[in-house]
């Protein structure tokens, strides 16, 4: 039972207190309003190239979006409990890791979803894309598992947190390397063959290219393999990320460096 109060009310807690010191609003300027720019901007450029369809940008840039809040929200996971100087109290607790940091992790992955579908549905809005009503619950599926493994690498991504001053410029890095690996706006074959490598261990890829099979009109049960992949990518992310928490921590508090890095 105590577990299962510090995985859901302590998850939450934290996720409130993620936005509860600013204010709420921020909430939608920063990740409502910049993915639908992001669509926009994206889209237009292949129109004026005669590159991809809408639908290829709206997909790319939608399940993109998915890691947004993901990677930044677990980033201050660390981060921001060092910055408020709680970092200290969390970690000396008797609480086991894994649902003190699991469940941080849930709000956040409904998080990206919210966010992804929001983008998603401002895309078919706006631009000229009009997937078959069929294919909109396996899409939703394929969102969530994307902001599963999106939400691995940014457990990771707080788990470095305990020896980095501060994980924003490291998050903006990754944003960025998803942005140009995953296949986003440029396929994955006409990328160099050291990217599309690269591009397969990486949380997106996957998912994206699912979501754009399903858009097509291909069934879920085509798409399982992707989909089952992006999870277990996702997955590998998440121990990786819990690990090395582990390690740091035990590091920090061997060399007193816990509130700093």
């Amino acid at each position: 039972m105590t577990s299962l109060r510090i995985f859901f009310v302590g998850g939450m807690t934290s996720y409130r207190a993620l936005f509860g010191w600013l204010t709420p609003w921020i909430f939608v300027p920063t990740l409502l309003v910049v993915p639908v720019f992001q669509i926009l901007l994206f889209a237009y450029i292949g129109r004026a190239a005669n590159l991809e369809s809408d639908g290829f940008y709206v997909i790319g840039n939608s399940l993109q979006s998915a890691a947004l809040p993901c990677v930044f929200a677990m980033g201050h996971t660390i981060s921001g409990e060092r910055y408020q100087q709680t970092l200290g109290f969390i970690l000396t607790t008797p609480a086991r890791r894994l649902p003190l940091f699991l469940g941080r992790a849930l709000p956040v992955v409904g998080n990206g979803v919210v966010v992804s579908v929001f983008a998603f549905a401002c895309g078919v809005l706006l631009l000229d894309f009009d997937p078959p009503l069929s294919s909109l619950p396996p899409l939703a599926l394929v969102i969530v598992v994307t902001a599963v493994s999106c939400t691995g690498l940014g457990l990771l991504n707080g788990a470095v947190g305990l020896r980095i001053r501060d994980t924003s410029i490291l998050s903006n890095v990754i944003l960025g390397l998803l942005l140009i690996f995953c296949g986003v706006n440029v396929p994955l074959d006409e990328l160099p063959g050291w990217i599309s490598t690269t591009a397969q261990g990486l949380p997106l890829t996957h998912g994206i290219e699912a979501a754009r099979e399903v858009a097509g009109g291909a069934g879920l049960a085509s798409v399982r393999g992707l989909v089952a992949t992006e999870l277990a990518v996702g997955a590998a992310y998440l121990v990786a990320g819990l690990l090395l928490l582990r390690y740091f921590e035990r590091q920090s508090r061997r060399h007193a460096t816990l509130e700093r890095a």
